[in-house]
């Protein structure tokens, strides 16, 4: 079959590579891709946020099956477009992708169904989200409604952190995803990231992930996009799982039917994980970055399999084959992400790297210039590599990235280190 995958990024890289081993798989085109893509799968100039030019490059494409990586253009409307043309599509609406592009339209959710999450409210003014979070005090969590890159919240562990966060959203930081504010309790615990097919009806589990959000070591620093990360995450056990799926993503899933609004694709639950007992953070409607690369490395060829049960409204019959592995990803930011970092500096010894189901570089942001990797975007690579334990997948996966010459970056070093 003929497929294409919407996106630019490290997570699309991965699904691609997992997609290109399945035998189903005749023509992969990513668009737009990076320069890593580009030497696996067909890259398209492609403008991803409309709708009827993907519709009109599938036609032209004889396309069989679009898979939607980002968020902006699940926001966008482009998979309503494509299922209204009659493609076999793999994301949610853009109704139904409000569960990630509203916070305030989640905890609703949340509430309507008993799912368990902080304590919340919302303000369009600045005046009283002001006197709400004096009234409540901190440490207390400042989020913009909307679609923020990754980097619309605030962990304000002081009362003037939080002052200042409430301000800079209503000022304008963060556009028109700061319009509306959300205002939560904090929740103490250890995060884990949770992934969950669903084609709006069934729910299939298809693996845990924890990240590590802080520029630097120890997990201090800025807050990024993800500096790095593994699967699986050993603080979800089997019992939270089961406890997830009864409390808080089945009847989310029910409660999107009810209102008419089916959910179908992949839900990432963001969990915060106290006392054996798990709260929902927030979802995302899409897989995780830099979460994805790792499960896209455990998960292999079926992961198509897996994506195509999921559009067919198949889940039912699905089953995931997991090997009883470990997979760690580093991620090799520019300088000065996540502010402002330096483009267009040259990435040396990547062709002398192994690229095989154990270590996989995965490409976030670069381009090819006159035979040479250039760096294009703050998060530039993720390496990637699986091990029978954690341990050894982090000592391949660092081995992986000692090999690479790149002066203008640099990346965390104690990626897994809760874990380890």
């Amino acid at each position: 079959m003929n497929i294409l995958i919407l996106g630019a990024g490290g997570r699309e890289h991965s699904l691609a590579w997992a997609i290109k081993q399945n035998p189903k798989t005749d023509r992969l085109i990513v668009a737009p891709g990076n320069a890593g893509i580009a030497r696996l799968a067909e890259c398209a100039d492609l403008d991803i946020l409309d709708g009827a030019a993907v519709v009109a490059f599938c036609e032209e494409n004889a396309i069989d099956f679009v898979v939607i990586g980002p968020e902006a253009p699940l926001a966008a409307g482009v998979a309503d477009a494509t299922r209204a043309a009659g493609l076999l599509t793999f994301g949610p609406s853009a109704a139904a992708a409000r569960l990630e592009t509203s916070k305030a339209f989640t905890k609703d959710i949340c509430d309507a169904c008993g799912a368990p999450t902080a304590a919340w409210a919302r303000f369009t003014k600045a005046a009283p989200a002001r006197d709400y979070v004096t009234a409540r005090g901190a440490p207390i969590v400042v989020k913009a409604d909307g679609l923020a890159a990754g980097k619309g919240v605030v962990v304000a562990m002081t009362l003037a952190e939080a002052l200042a966060a409430v301000d800079d959203m209503f000022a304008g930081s963060f556009g028109q995803a700061g319009a509306e504010v959300v205002i939560e309790e904090f929740m103490g615990g250890e995060e884990a990231s949770f992934f969950i097919l669903t084609d709006g009806t069934t729910c299939l589990p298809v693996g845990s992930a924890q990240d590590h959000k802080r520029a630097f070591d120890g997990d201090s620093g800025p807050n990024t996009g993800g500096m790095g990360a593994y699967s699986p995450a050993p603080v979800l056990t089997d019992t939270i799982a089961d406890q997830v799926m009864a409390r808080i993503v089945r009847p989310t899933v029910a409660e999107m039917a009810r209102r008419g609004t089916p959910y179908q694709g992949v839900l990432y639950a963001g969990l915060m994980i106290a006392d054996g007992r798990a709260r929902l953070v927030e979802y995302n409607a899409r897989f995780g970055d830099p979460e994805c690369q790792v499960l896209m490395m455990r998960l292999g060829a079926q992961a198509l399999d897996l994506l195509l049960a999921c559009a067919e409204g198949r889940l039912a019959d699905a089953r995931v084959a997991w090997a009883p592995d470990h997979a760690l990803t580093v991620v090799l930011a520019a300088r000065g992400y996540p502010g402002t970092c330096a483009k267009g500096s040259r990435i040396q010894g990547l062709d002398a790297l192994p690229e095989d189901s154990r270590h996989m570089v995965f490409h976030a942001g670069t381009a090819g210039r006159d035979g040479q990797i250039i760096a294009t975007g703050g998060r530039v690579l993720n390496v990637t590599a699986r091990g029978a334990t954690l341990a050894e997948a982090r000592a391949r996966a660092y081995a992986l990235v000692d090999r690479i010459d790149w002066p203008g970056g640099f990346c965390r070093r104690d990626i897994g280190w809760r874990a380890l």
